[in-house]
């Protein structure tokens, strides 16, 4: 597995305005809800699995990233959406840093081992400073996700 096999050009959005923890989470359940893969999943539901999962603890990572993932019934295949968000966003993360960095997933019930999977996958991506330093120097969706799928991870 490979970050391009869970994200497309269309699902990357760069200068995002973030607001805050709660537009960040609504937003990516619209973008999420986008995908023809999501038989009758309505953005509301996502939106309330992902709130459930941040309530389980803050999926902000450190270093200005957070990871937001959820399971979704309906859903049939691993989906990913990343945001360059035009502003920090208090994300609750465990370094007490802001956000601005945001991968979210969401992914089918019964997919456990590819669920972690992916997240390792991402946390590769954004856990190096390097690659953290070239995404929010991104321009556009398309250099956004250009940068995301060519670093070989």
């Amino acid at each position: 597995m490979k970050i391009a096999d869970i994200l497309t050009p269309e699902h990357a959005y760069c200068n995002v305005d973030g607001v805050s923890k709660k537009r960040v989470l609504e937003n990516l359940s619209i973008f999420l809800n986008d995908d023809q893969d999501v038989s009758g999943t309505e953005s509301d539901a996502i939106y309330q699995k992902l709130l459930e999962r941040e309530r389980l603890g803050s999926t902000g990572i450190g270093s200005g990233v957070a990871v937001p993932h959820c399971r979704v019934p309906g859903c049939t295949r691993i989906t990913g959406v990343l945001l360059k968000l035009s502003d920090q966003v208090d994300f609750d993360a465990i370094d007490g840093e802001p956000v601005d960095l945001v991968f979210a997933l969401m992914v089918p019930d019964e997919h456990n081992d590819a669920h972690l999977q992916a997240l390792a996958l991402i946390a590769e991506l954004l856990q190096d400073e390097s690659s953290r330093r070239r995404l929010r120097g991104a321009t556009s969706n398309q250099s956004l996700y250009d940068l995301a799928t060519s670093q070989g991870i």
